[in-house]
């Protein structure tokens, strides 16, 4: 939340914001946070309309999200239409661990953006530049170590979920190669916050779309080996993240450094101990979703290869819907707390029925499109008959959830843009938590249909549970 210095006219002090830390981002595929600083910027989100304010901070969130949705759902396209079933259910079993990763990644992004984000708003750019060049580092160093413990455990990680061995093959080339690479995924992660803390959003939506543009040409180039390159297959298809992240990496390491937003003077202990206190919860939630699916996985297993396809495409179709309220979400959180910051309640509020009303329209579309068309949404992914039919059971199942998905992550940003990070976490992990058991009773009566109802309905609950919350009020009392 935001402070007004009392003894500084026009000067807007951000709070060590557990805001931040509660941005409803995807562990899935990272999405991105939105940093809103400078006194125009902060003026502006307590006075202007809250509908252009919610446009002008949401939309950038927004569009990086549906860049990063775009080249994942290319990637399940070609690994789909090229390599089959057996591919696809790789690169869905692979993606439950590649979230894990993803989020401890996000725990440096999200501390970093707050402790750096308050250093801008002091006006004190050369602390947030030395703030920026430790955690770089200490992401870096992070990153090399999830790769080694990654790399060793490889065997463990799939038998954990007991998938079939054709898979199991096919998943350990694809999550193999990624592992390889988490260092310079993790150094990109820094880099990104670097930039939004200082309230830059453009530079680093131009890197992501370049990097967008550069993995949807490598993706076939690595997958096929067309024009003289290599047919790695699988492999190709997290090589071609890996690769053309690294290079935004590079990039934007130069253009920190040139700017002077980047500084390397050793590490001290208070300013990493900052970033990963601040960071934590949300990897915590991250860490806590992926073992949920990993362990729903292994229910989904004994319906074979199409089930296990299907989980995956499943969640990649809700993905575009999902990353839309992550980006409304980040917008909620910033307009709330820095609207409570300024002793605008009733501002607060109103802001996070809005965005929520907003960023749920493109809900209803998802609904009908659910229902109406679903072997067409699956059938861009794949030609399998079996693939397609049980996808479409799914997504028919799942999706009255879709009226209330943006809903559940609008608010848990507005939550968290409040501060009040802990009820929002708990109801979250607990209805997702009861998945696996639930699961396990209803797929012994009623199949995949049985889990696919589970999802469904405790990701209403979750929306509805959000919605509870941001009614009860309790968050106008939360201090920061």
């Amino acid at each position: 939340m935001i402070a007004r210095d009392p003894e500084v006219p026009g000067d807007f002090t951000e709070r060590p914001p557990e805001q931040a830390a509660a941005l409803p981002l995807n562990p899935r595929d990272g999405g991105a946070p939105v940093a809103v600083t400078g006194e125009y910027e902060i003026a502006a989100l307590v006075s202007e309309p809250l509908a252009r304010v919610i446009e002008r901070v949401a939309i950038p969130a927004v569009a990086s999200n549906l860049l990063m949705t775009l080249f994942f759902s290319v990637d399940a396209y070609w690994v789909g239409r090229f390599i089959g079933s057996d591919g696809l259910a790789a690169v869905s079993t692979s993606v439950f661990w590649v979230w894990m990763i993803v989020a401890l990644a996000e725990m440096v992004s999200i501390g970093l953006t707050a402790v750096a984000a308050r250093r801008h708003g002091e006006r004190r750019r050369d602390e947030a530049a030395r703030a920026a060049g430790q955690a770089l580092v200490f992401s870096i160093g992070l990153g090399i170590a999830i790769a080694v413990a990654g790399l060793l455990s490889l065997d463990w990680l799939f038998a954990v979920m007991q998938t079939p061995p054709e898979v199991t093959v096919l998943g350990k080339r694809y999550l193999g190669a990624y592992l390889m690479g988490a260092p310079l995924i993790y150094g990109y992660f820094a880099i990104d916050a670097t930039f939004r803390a200082s309230g830059n959003t453009r530079t680093p939506f131009m890197l992501l779309a370049a990097t967008v543009v550069l993995s949807l040409l490598l993706d076939p180039i690595l997958i096929l080996g067309l024009w003289g390159a290599p047919d790695i297959g699988i492999a190709g298809a997290a090589v071609a993240t890996i690769s053309t992240r690294g290079l935004a990496f590079l990039l934007g390491v130069a253009l920190l450094v040139r700017r002077g937003m980047i500084r390397f003077v050793g590490m001290r202990a208070a300013t990493i101990g900052s970033i990963v206190r601040i960071g934590m919860p949300t990897a915590l939630t991250g860490v806590l979703f992926s073992v949920i699916y990993i362990g729903l996985t292994r229910t989904t297993t004994d319906f074979g290869t199409p089930a296990l396809a299907a989980l995956g495409l499943g969640h990649r179709i809700e993905s575009w819907l999902y990353m839309i309220g992550v980006g409304f979400g980040a917008a909620a959180a910033a307009i709330v707390g820095q609207n409570l910051g300024a002793g605008r309640v009733d501002r607060a509020e109103r802001a996070g029925w809005i965005t929520t009303g907003l960023a749920s329209i493109p809900g209803v579309a998802a609904f009908v499109l659910s229902l109406i068309i679903p072997e067409a949404l699956a059938g861009i992914f794949t030609t399998d008959p079996a693939v397609i039919a049980e996808t479409a059971l799914y997504l028919r199942i799942v999706a009255v959830s879709q009226l209330v998905l943006c809903g559940e992550i609008v608010l848990e940003g507005a939550l968290g843009g409040a501060g009040d990070t802990v009820p929002p976490m708990v109801v979250s992990m607990s209805l997702t938590a009861l998945r696996i058991p639930l699961a396990a009773w209803a797929a012994a009566r009623w199949g995949t249909a049985g889990i696919w109802a589970v999802i469904g309905v405790t990701a209403f609950a979750r929306g509805v549970g959000m919605m509870i919350l941001w009614r009860s009020g309790r968050w106008k009392r939360r201090s920061v």
